[in-house]
């Protein structure tokens, strides 16, 4: 079936922006670069197409671009379930990318906290003093599975309340995130309707007068807040000077280039049944990815303070980030936590999260690893009556601790983390703000401009069959770098099977710091090794399912490179891959290559 002239050229457009948007000739050039530049033997110095086309081919990439292009049938029905977080995520490939509308439904429940009357629907009146919006994150993923915020909307739904028959239609201008937070990146036009009918609307006029006094009182009680703020600061400075050079912390920008107390980005989180203890709380965490706010020119890091919806919807993020998320969290579980801004080794800003035992034990959580350390001040008033061990934790300073309904800044002489003492109820040693000021912009409902924590949602995905998908791609990808090197690949199954136990056990460890079941695995293994034979194995972790992007990294290993292109007698290779799923549809990856031979020395 041939297109007409007129569909043919805007498919031609369609394909040369998607192409450019995806920015994949720069991704080939890298690639050309680092690999065929390597099997070209050095006599030759030009590439010709069919070497560029057998690279491009064998790495996937041709297969990658093929897929992706291929949106008017696949990608409308295939984004959705990527995107299951409540209230509503949307993805940049629907609205802007395809140049055609939007069409989907999404039926959210408003609902209020605490319990009402459940014989009967809530009336008008009742739903117009919710003031919770609707947080809407529009999420742009290439084709290689790297998500870039686009876009944060709170939608203001109540209009609803005032129009006939209780549908109204509107229309919003979607802005950009960080730094293009002034650039419009959209228009969004959304239907609203309240199911099931309302018996009774509300007058526009109505509406409109109680969103009016809303903003008003939300305004006056940010002024009073930021008068208080101003005066703490002041009282703050006049303690000591040198204050002035610490991280204290009071206020940070949002993804919307919005200021907003930095208590507000912490609220107790319950995970349901999908997280079970603190300690699992925090790999799950860890493995969200990092990642800094772009910078645009120099100057140093530049201020993005995610809110949890954002952060969660393209699953990485900032220290900051992992920081809030962590502390709520634990808040969560009943601990008594905080998030600490400091300073890490060599002065690199830095967030981390900090539990209070009932013992006065001072435990570290570094959300970014899920490490844990045990705090012990050393005093510097006291002789020291044997030296000090150097503390493992990689902190150096800290400004400030804070968490939903406490902010308290550090005003000892000094802000070094080994000398600090974590009393906070000591007044000399930590300035609290008044917890009523916090509560007043803080506190659930107190501003319409902050919403609710949405809860997590369980992962989509399927641990047993991601990890065998994983494992067969990093099978043929094995096999055809030996085959390009001339070498035969003899699979062992069994072997492959015995790794199961040591992935399990790594990520045990990693969860708990509990190190369990290597006995069992290295007795399995010396039984399965004969006499006068050689056992390498070389395992590794990721937060990522792309098995071309692990493999050229396993790559990079000399030690693993070692035994993926092991010669010599009776080579035998093995591979085994486990995936962890967590909320959210994070993953823990782990990958383990072994090989065994007979020796010949």
């Amino acid at each position: 079936m041939s297109l007409p002239p007129e569909k043919a050229s805007e498919l031609k457009q369609l394909i040369h922006q998607q192409l450019s948007k995806m920015d994949v000739h720069g991704r080939i050039r890298e690639i050309l670069a680092e690999t065929i530049r390597e099997e070209l033997a050095p006599d030759q110095q030009q590439l010709s197409t069919e070497d560029l086309i057998k690279a491009l081919r064998r790495r996937g990439i041709i297969d990658d671009v093929m897929k992706e292009l291929n949106f008017v049938t696949d990608n409308v029905d295939q984004e959705i379930p990527h995107s299951p977080k409540q209230p509503v995520c949307f993805t940049d490939r629907q609205s802007t990318l395809l140049k055609k509308n939007f069409h989907d439904g999404f039926l959210l429940e408003v609902h209020r906290e605490n319990l009402g009357d459940g014989t009967r629907m809530a009336d008008s009146t009742t739903m117009l003093s919710i003031s919770d919006p609707i947080h809407m994150v529009l999420i742009k993923t290439d084709i290689f599975g790297e998500t870039t915020l686009v876009a944060s909307y709170f939608l203001e739904w109540r209009s609803v309340l005032g129009s006939e028959n209780g549908v109204t239609n509107l229309t919003v201008e979607l802005m950009g995130v960080g730094t293009e937070s002034k650039v419009s990146v959209g228009i969004l036009n959304i239907k609203l309707e309240m199911y099931p009918s309302l018996s009774q609307t509300l007058s526009p006029e109505v509406v409109n007068t109680q969103l009016a006094l809303e903003r008003q009182k939300t305004a006056e009680k940010e002024r009073l807040f930021l008068v208080y703020a101003k005066q703490w600061w002041r009282e703050y400075l006049q303690i000591r000077p040198s204050h002035n050079s610490r991280l204290v912390k009071i206020f940070a920008q949002d993804e919307n280039g919005i200021n907003r107390p930095v208590c507000s980005y912490v609220k107790p989180l319950r995970a349901g049944r999908l997280l079970d203890t603190p300690r699992q709380a925090a790999r799950f965490v860890n493995v969200l990815g990092y990642e800094r706010a772009p910078v645009i020119g120099g100057g140093g890091k530049q201020e993005q303070w995610c809110t949890l919806l954002a952060f969660l919807c393209r699953n990485k993020g900032d220290c900051e980030d992992h920081a809030n998320l962590l502390c709520s969290l634990l808040l969560g579980y009943g601990l008594e936590a905080f998030v600490c801004v400091g300073t890490k080794a060599k002065g690199v800003p830095h967030a981390w999260v900090m539990t209070c035992g009932t013992d006065g034990t001072i435990t570290f959580w570094e959300s970014l690893t899920g490490h844990r350390y045990i705090h012990k001040s050393n005093n510097t008033d006291e002789p020291p009556v044997a030296e000090q061990p150097k503390p493992l934790y990689p902190y150096r300073t800290i400004g400030c601790v804070f968490n939903h309904q406490m902010f308290l800044g550090n005003c000892q002489p000094s802000d070094s983390v080994e000398t600090c003492v974590f009393d906070l109820n000591d007044e000399s040693k930590w300035k609290p703000m008044s917890e009523e000021a916090i509560k007043s912009v803080c506190a659930p409902g107190a501003t319409t401009s902050l919403p609710p924590f949405p809860p997590l949602c369980a992962s989509t995905i399927d641990a047993s069959v991601t990890s065998n998908e994983i494992e067969m791609q990093l099978r043929l990808l094995v096999s055809e770098h030996r085959k390009d090197l001339g070498l035969t690949t003899v699979w062992e199954d069994q072997l492959s099977y015995l790794l199961s136990p040591a992935l399990a056990s790594y990520e045990f460890e990693r969860t708990t710091s509990i190190s369990a079941g290597n006995e069992e695995f290295q007795d399995a293994i010396r039984r399965a090794v004969p006499d006068g034979h050689t056992f390498k194995g070389f395992p590794i972790h990721f937060v990522y399912r792309n098995a071309r992007r692990a493999f050229a990294t396993c790559l990079r290993s000399p030690f693993c490179e070692e035994i993926i292109c092991c010669r010599g007698d009776q080579v035998r290779l093995a591979v085994r891959v486990r995936v962890f799923t967590y909320p959210e549809s994070a993953c823990a990856v782990w990958i383990m290559f072994a090989c065994k031979y007979r020796s010949v020395l």
